[in-house]
């Protein structure tokens, strides 16, 4: 097994991953007023390339993590994303901001391939490591709230983005002092996956949670991305308070992501199909009340949406880590990752101008759908073999 405190520094990394990506989310409006628009959702597009690097940048950071190396990999992680974080805060206009934004991006693609294979690399109930590394990493969208909100209302919304990039220079050296040199790369490796599957099934359950993947990526972003302003919308004496709003919108993904960890427990013992169709269920209806409920029920319907939307999360990992050899995990990922990704990123593109045409009733409504037609693909996954005791 990994040592602690290697373990803690890689889901400190996922924490960072998703609090930096939706920093500029948070601060949006912030922004747009200090760019002299009058809209933030005329700001929002400008983010988008950084979600569309955010998946493309997997397929060759998976590649590198298996054939270059996992540890050296993180570094160009923590490094990066500090320095690009330092670089969208010297942001002068609508345009510069993007192109910061896409290069954090390219960095933030880093994580999901690299780290979170070299997390269950050794672990002996990978399940329950990937629902506390789920856990870490929404902890990171929760800190995106409440730190951004913060530091925008009393320092600025340049300062939301230079605290969190030296922090993580600081969490790279220390990653750099306490992680030791790999042996050698994953790639020659020899560890074979838990239940080995004949091509053709593989082939399959790898194609089905990667559409899958993706329709939860495209849910998991429009929300994490629009929740703010929705809050802000539907509970108006609330709108112009970012710190109250922050802790609001932070109590929910604190409380939701605790769904990652129970998720996590079960995968170790249960076939993944069943419970991974009953999650992705749960949203729609879920998302259906907080398409039309006002007020405080808004918030209460938003946490039980952000409930079952964290808690499908675990699923992908774990298809990955028991059906695919640790030697390429981080490709399989990578690939994962850049087809998914790449599809939900257009959620941020979109999200401004949808919300502007037709408004986030029709939206949230728009995302219901779209997640039973993710529990109608997640049918087609082949029956799962008995489960071997770990």
């Amino acid at each position: 097994m990994l040592h602690r405190s290697v373990s803690l520094l890689l889901n400190i990394a996922h924490a960072i991953d998703h609090l930096f990506l939706l920093i500029f989310a948070t601060a949006v409006a912030a922004i747009a007023r200090d760019f002299g628009l009058a809209r933030w959702e005329d700001l929002m597009p400008y983010g988008a390339g950084a979600f569309l690097l955010f998946g493309l940048g997997s397929l060759p950071a998976g590649k590198l993590g298996d054939q270059w190396g996992r540890r050296q990999m993180m570094l160009v992680f923590f490094f990066g994303m500090g320095a690009s974080a330092l670089l969208i805060a010297t942001s002068s206009g609508p345009w510069p901001l993007a192109a910061a934004l896409t290069l954090m991006g390219a960095f933030a693609s880093i994580y999901h391939p690299v780290g979170i294979p070299m997390l269950v690399q050794q672990a002996r109930n990978p399940g329950a490591t990937i629902g506390v590394n789920g856990l870490a990493g929404n902890l990171g969208i929760a800190a995106a709230a409440i730190v951004t909100g913060f530091l925008v209302e009393h320092a600025g919304w340049r300062a939301a983005f230079v605290a969190p990039g030296l922090a993580c220079m600081v969490f790279g050296t220390l990653f750099w002092w306490r992680v030791p040199r790999e042996t050698e790369p994953p790639a020659q490796r020899t560890r074979k996956a838990s239940i080995p599957l004949a091509p053709g099934q593989l082939a399959r359950v790898l194609t089905v949670m990667t559409l899958a993947s993706a329709s939860g990526g495209l849910i998991f972003n429009l929300t994490t991305n629009g929740n703010g302003q929705m809050l802000g919308e539907r509970l108006v004496a609330l709108a112009q308070d970012p710190s109250t709003l922050g802790l609001l919108l932070g109590a929910v993904y604190a409380v939701a992501s605790v769904a990652q960890v129970i998720v996590g427990r079960l995968i170790d013992r249960y076939p993944l199909k069943p419970m991974w169709l009953v999650i992705v269920l749960a949203q729609a209806p879920m998302l259906a009340m907080a398409a039309i409920a006002p007020g405080w029920w808004a918030w209460l319907a938003l946490l039980g949406s952000m409930v079952f939307v964290f808690g499908a999360i675990p699923f992908t990992d774990a298809t990955i880590v028991r059906f695919v050899d640790d030697r390429i995990r981080s490709r399989v990922a990578g690939v994962r990752l850049a087809v998914s990704l790449a599809i939900s990123s257009s959620a941020v593109w979109a999200l401004g101008p949808a919300v502007k045409a037709a408004g986030f009733a029709t939206l949230f409504g728009v995302m219901a759908g779209v997640a039973l037609g993710t529990a109608a693909l997640l049918l087609l996954l082949p029956p799962e073999q008995e489960r071997r005791a770990p």
